[in-house]
């Protein structure tokens, strides 16, 4: 779909007896387009070298063409994907070398290590380095940071990653010639006496590696996959900068159905654009891929994006290199098909321009703000504390915390108007058997379809007791995705070590389950002599003990139920919840505000509104009338019953699929009521670009001036001056009053002049 008027050309077709106005993206979202490949007389095919973008440009380094290393400074101008060689002025370029990391700091390309000598075929004699080159874009000049940096320097090396950050050249892990590294060095830039820091990290860092990629957003790195012999795996690894701590984002909270993360690899290419992570190629377990997969940073979920139809989709390739200028990722170069053969294309991919669905960041930071809060949960074991919530939100995560709430709630008497839910002061609801520091992750899970963070890292020790006592308290909730959630976790985290742990906790838990998942893994012919030779396994229940003794010997069948079939339904995730919170009247006896629209009532919930809409949070924690109800318009407009409905459904759970009657009315209720980002309203624009027709542009003409939409009726007017002999018969143009007939006069005079 469109983002915008100057992403589309217009053209006249006729189909069925009828003439459409053809909305023609010039390059659709998640389309490939191979542009103009750098010829053998500008720069040799390559790979293993570095790519980065400025100023509408892409500027390639060195690399190698499968006989020598190269030290050859190319550029393509993206706009016409002509290439030449890069014209230098002053300075000395950098030695030929591959493997080497390129990034990009104000007007400058800085340059660091790679492989210098040596005989790449046989990879005999390969000699790193660890100097640091700079090239100005503006002066076209090398300079030699040589003379420059004071104090010792990073250890060599080639494969590494590297990125800018406050100011700041970092650099991470590679290979020093001998063994593979996880070490990190970092230098500022802007410094007059620029010296190298060695960087403590913490935290659950990566295993040594090399032939990765890394990229920034916001205020962490992330690093996915490469070379790290057998402890290679798929998993994100994020590095916090102000913390100087990596934390691990495991695969294990995916359930069945959910995008997996892509197979493990090395050589590929990962970018980031609008909160997003692309990973591009390389060698999936020896296997070359050209798939794009993509890693949103908030949800920490992947997905495989899908090229558009029509696509000039990349073949499959590994070292490569990708850079991202303005909307679009450009990946050059790599090899493809063997080890002998480089390439010398370049290829764009369009990102979409869609921002992204914020209802679970406005969720998230409901949780932490808890405005509106309607509802007290008095949950602990030895003491009682209360912890503050929002009933609608708990009520549509769990059928029986709706049941508790509903049973605790006493609607004041005589009280039959609508809304049914407006409690005095919170309501309070008891919870027994249950920790506050479990009722705590279970909010968090309801608020974020999460599991809390400081969980996600494989549990040990007091974290085991914990995830379980969590599994077991979903049971209770009904929660079906928690359930599962916390019993993938549970299962990835059983190991050799901890595994009599988890039994005896699943035991006494009554976790049958997980029990029996323990059971199993225990007499598996590799794992147990290793266990029952262990001290813990000399000081285990004697009952269990018995039992595993028992299961070893005879194989019993388990007594539990087998695990789920997979051909049962996923379970509902947030959107799903609050979806049929707002469609179905399971979320209607916890309404509390009543939204009129015309002549009609609508029934809401205050939290999700106020959450979602900053419109909303003002008028509720300032002007909240005494009958609980508010007059509904767009401006000056009221929208119809259905429009209206179309946009709570997006408040509620995110849905854009607005039927293009109503996009109209929606288009400006985004800045209206003050959503987190314009997702809505530019879905709204694409619609309406997308189903304007000769039959229907004057009437979209005479609305948007009545709804005054000033960017919509600017572009019908455009688009009737450049079609006019087409309209001007039309009993609705010969209709138009005397202001909107100027209006056309004016904009087809412009075009004539």
């Amino acid at each position: 779909m469109a983002s915008g008027v100057s992403d589309c050309t217009v053209n006249i077709s006729t189909a069925d007896g009828g003439t459409e106005l053809d909305f023609s993206l010039k390059e659709p979202p998640h389309s490939w387009k191979q542009l103009q490949s750098c010829e053998e007389f500008v720069g040799a095919k390559r790979s293993k070298h570095t790519m980065v973008a400025w100023d509408d440009k892409v500027y390639v380094f060195g690399g190698d063409n499968g006989k020598r290393m190269l030290n050859d400074f190319l550029v393509s101008h993206v706009n016409d994907s002509s290439w030449a060689r890069v014209v230098i002025t002053g300075g000395q370029a950098p030695p030929p070398r591959y493997h080497h990391s390129a990034v990009v700091f104000r007007n400058s390309m800085f340059i660091f290590g790679g492989y210098t000598t040596g005989d790449i075929n046989s990879n005999s004699n390969l000699r790193n380095k660890n100097d640091l080159y700079e090239y100005n874009f503006t002066t076209s000049q090398w300079i030699d940071w040589a003379d420059k940096v004071t104090g010792p320097l990073p250890p060599a090396r080639s494969a590494h990653g590297a990125v800018i950050y406050d100011n700041r050249l970092w650099i991470f892990a590679g290979y020093d010639g001998n063994t593979r590294l996880n070490d990190m060095w970092s230098i500022d830039l802007t410094s007059a006496t620029p010296t190298w820091e060695r960087i403590d990290q913490s935290g659950d860092s990566p295993p040594t590696c090399c032939n990765f990629p890394v990229a920034v957003v916001g205020r962490s790195m992330y690093m996915f996959s490469g070379q790290s012999g057998a402890k290679i795996t798929n998993n994100m690894y994020e590095f916090k900068f102000n913390e100087r701590l990596w934390v691990r984002i495991p695969t294990e909270h995916l359930l069945k159905g959910d995008t997996a993360p892509p197979q493990r690899r090395y050589g590929h290419s990962m970018v980031a654009y609008a909160g997003q992570l692309y990973v591009f190629g390389g060698a999936a377990d020896g296997i070359l891929d050209n798939e794009v997969h993509c890693f949103n940073v908030e949800t920490r979920n992947w997905s495989i994006i899908k090229p558009y139809d029509g696509s000039q989709v990349p073949s499959a390739r590994v070292f490569h290199t990708a850079a991202v200028s303005r909307d679009c990722m450009y990946v050059f170069g790599g090899t493809v098909d063997s080890i002998a053969s480089r390439s010398g294309e370049l290829f764009r991919f369009k990102f979409s321009s869609f921002p992204p669905c914020t209802l679970i960041k406005d969720l998230t930071k409901l949780l932490h703000d808890l405005p509106l809060c309607d509802v007290h949960f008095i949950v602990g074991d030895k003491e009682r504390n209360i912890i503050k919530a929002h009933a609608a939100i708990a009520a549509a995560r769990s059928p029986y915390l709706r049941r508790k709430i509903l049973e605790a709630y006493e609607k004041p008497s005589g009280e039959e108007e609508l809304p049914p839910f407006i409690p005095s002061s919170p309501v309070e609801v008891t919870l027994g058997g249950v920790s506050t520091s479990t009722f705590s992750h279970s909010m968090y899970y309801m608020y974020t379809d999460r599991i809390h963070p400081e969980l996600e890292a494989p549990p040990q020790g007091d974290q085991v007791l914990l995830m379980m006592e969590l599994y077991k308290f979903s049971l209770l909730l009904e929660a079906r995705r928690l359930e599962l959630l916390c019993m993938q976790y549970l299962e990835a985290s059983v190991n050799v070590d901890n595994v009599l742990l988890v039994l005896e906790n699943a035991s006494e838990l009554n976790l049958q389950r997980l029990k029996e998942y323990c059971m199993k893994f225990i007499v598996r012919e590799n794992n147990y002599r290793k266990i029952i030779m262990m001290q813990s396994f000399e000081r285990l229940d004697h009952p269990l003990m018995v039992q595993i003794v028992r299961r070893q010997q005879y194989r019993s069948r388990p007594t539990s139920p087998s695990p789920e079939s997979d051909d049962q339904p996923l379970p509902s995730t947030l959107q799903d919840d609050l979806r049929l919170f707002l469609l179905s009247d399971y979320g209607r006896p916890l309404s509390d505000i009543v939204l009129k629209v015309g002549d009609q009532k609508v029934l809401a919930h205050k939290p999700l509104l106020a959450a979602r809409c900053s419109y909303f949070e003002a008028f509720f924690r300032s002007f909240m009338p005494s009958d609980n109800q508010i007059e509904i318009s767009f401006g000056r407009t009221v929208p119809s019953q259905q429009a209206f409905q179309s946009l709570l459904k997006y408040v509620y759970y995110g849905d854009t699929d607005v039927p293009p009657e109503d996009a109209l009315y929606i288009f400006s209720a985004p800045n209206f009521f003050g959503f987190s980002n314009n997702c809505l309203h530019i879905h709204c624009k694409a619609i309406l670009e997308q189903n304007i027709s000769i039959s229907n542009v004057v009437s979209l003409l005479e609305a948007s001036d009545l709804i005054s939409l000033a960017e919509m009726k600017e572009h019908c007017l455009k688009l009737i001056s450049e079609h006019f002999p087409s309209l001007v018969h039309q009993p609705e143009f010969r209709d138009l009053n005397k202001s909107l007939l100027l209006d056309v006069l004016e904009v087809i005079a412009k075009k004539i002049a």
